[in-house]
């Protein structure tokens, strides 16, 4: 029985509720309401919250650090502008196509000194459809697509953005630094189609 009903029962019990002089004796007031009521709230939530099962017995996880290779793509020097580069990241799985492009025009992610050149995962994101050789330069846009199953573009400059077609996420962009002459692909931003995560084997 909640304190609310055992309350009201008290009050009950302590006068004769059945005349109308008496009537209000019987009653609770709106600060006796609220002062009961919320300990009955916070009474059931707390019992709802500990009679959960397991939670005696969670054991504490540790998170799982899991670094990308450093793998060289490319080198600066025998980069043209417009003109992709194919390679394989972060494995070489099938699922692993990508390519990278120095554009001529500074992107978001870019590197070299006009912060231009940017690599992407080249399997659109709605179905895993192929973008290799779908790289397009028009005025200042640079996109990857239109995919040949529906239709997805990508715009490159801004982080491979949808701009159009069935997908909703953006396609992953490949993280890159430059030592030297020499171009390195270190991680990844987004998941690549078809995996649930980017590293297989970690």
């Amino acid at each position: 029985m909640s304190k609310i009903e055992e309350m009201v029962i008290h009050k009950h019990e302590e006068s004769e509720c059945d005349t109308p002089e008496s009537h209000n004796s019987c009653m609770m007031n709106r600060r006796e309401f609220m002062l009961f009521g919320s300990s009955a709230i916070v009474s059931a939530s707390t019992i709802s919250l500990t009679l959960l099962p397991g939670t005696s017995y969670a054991d504490e996880q540790k998170a799982q650090v899991v670094g990308y290779p450093r793998v060289k793509v490319a080198k600066l020097s025998e980069l043209k502008d417009n003109k992709p580069v194919d390679f394989q990241y972060p494995d070489d799985q099938a699922s692993a196509q990508c390519t990278l492009v120095k554009m001529g025009v500074e992107a978001g992610g870019g590197i070299g000194d006009k912060k231009d050149i940017v690599a992407f995962s080249t399997l659109c994101t709605h179905q895993g459809g192929p973008l290799m050789g779908t790289y397009q330069a028009t005025d200042e846009h640079r996109t990857l697509g239109p995919c040949p199953l529906h239709l997805s573009l990508y715009d490159i400059r801004r982080h491979g953005i949808v701009v159009s077609g069935q997908a909703y996420q953006s396609i992953p962009q490949v993280l890159l630094e430059v030592e030297g002459d020499d171009v390195y692909a270190v991680g990844m931003m987004g998941l690549i189609f078809g995996r649930n995560k980017n590293l297989l084997d970690a």
